[in-house]
């Protein structure tokens, strides 16, 4: 394994991380149900799974 010669500097390590940080879903509304849910994901709405609109699974019960 490498090991550093010397210490980093603190403005050093804090411009390699400023792109990590936390960012706000999107949500989105189903035009069939107009259920709010997550983008590009699918959503249980009266016991069906929809996705983009259209039903997936009819009477879906989700694991535990």
């Amino acid at each position: 394994m490498a090991h550093p010669k010397r210490r980093h500097s603190t403005t050093r390590r804090d411009k390699r991380r400023t792109h990590y940080k936390a960012v706000a879903v999107t949500l989105s509304t189903d035009a069939a149900t107009g259920e709010v849910h997550e983008r590009h994901h699918a959503h249980v709405f009266e016991g069906n799974l929809y996705y983009k609109g259209k039903v997936v699974i009819e009477g879906y019960r989700p694991i535990a």
